[in-house]
């Protein structure tokens, strides 16, 4: 029988570990196999992280997720069989809910605005640092968008020559005083759990808020939220 005394013990361990029931599941998609391993080595050493398995394609990573329950797929461009921009497309179809985090080489405004307006929640460069890799991971997992702040003249460039062809209206025109704010909020780097307990509502509520401002605006998701509210000027890149 569970005595009292143990489950004290139980419960300070897992209050002191926090992510021991709340690991990351993720997997690795990328055609070279030493960058995998590689990947897969450094994020072994990230708590809260498990990598799953391990794609060389779009195809491969179809496959698996039959049989997988994912948070976050890492997700390579230029890849035999189904590249990155056919299989983020796939992916913001049939798993709206799964996190697609792109490491590419790439880092020009075409590959970027192309695999953004694939439904992909963030972008980051192959040269990032690990700690900086870290965060990304947990970031578009707790957030739901992540911008590399190495492409930040890019997305500048992205956002200004965007807004300078013909538009139709403000999409976010109709958005409340308190969207904007929860929008603010998300683009600080807060998660659901922080902004309801800033703005005195629960959880639930945070992300009805955030699912009714993607419906209001026609948005894939909250990463083109973001660069909606950063085009028409209700956020600028510093917000970020």
């Amino acid at each position: 029988m569970f005595s009292y005394d143990k489950l004290v013990v139980y419960l300070l361990i897992v209050h002191s570990c926090p992510n021991h029931f709340a690991m990351l599941k993720i997997a690795i998609v990328d055609d070279h196999q030493l960058i995998r391993k590689s990947l897969k080595l450094m994020i072994s050493s990230f708590d809260g992280i498990e990598v799953l398995f391990e794609a060389e394609n779009g195809k491969d990573l179809l496959q698996n997720l039959e049989n997988n329950n994912l948070d976050v797929v890492l997700l390579d461009i230029h890849m035999p069989k189904m590249d990155g921009f056919e299989t983020c497309t796939i992916l913001h179809r049939l798993y709206p809910s799964l996190k697609i985090l792109v490491l590419s080489v790439l880092d020009d405004k075409e590959s970027i605005q192309k695999i953004l307006d694939c439904g992909a929640h963030g972008y980051l460069t192959k040269n990032v640092d690990p700690e900086q890799f870290q965060k990304a991971i947990f970031d578009i997992y707790k957030n739901g968008f992540y911008f590399d702040t190495q492409i930040g003249s890019v997305l500048h460039e992205i956002i200004i020559g965007d807004y300078k062809k013909p538009k139709h209206r403000d999409p976010l025109e109709d958005i409340t005083q308190r969207e904007l704010q929860l929008i603010k909020l998300v683009a600080s780097g807060l998660s659901n759990s922080m902004i309801a307990e800033r703005l005195f509502i629960n959880v639930r509520t945070v992300e009805a808020h955030r699912k009714r401002i993607m419906e209001k605006i026609g948005a894939k998701n909250f990463t083109n939220v973001i660069l909606q509210a950063l085009k028409f000027h209700y956020l600028s890149i510093e917000d970020l």
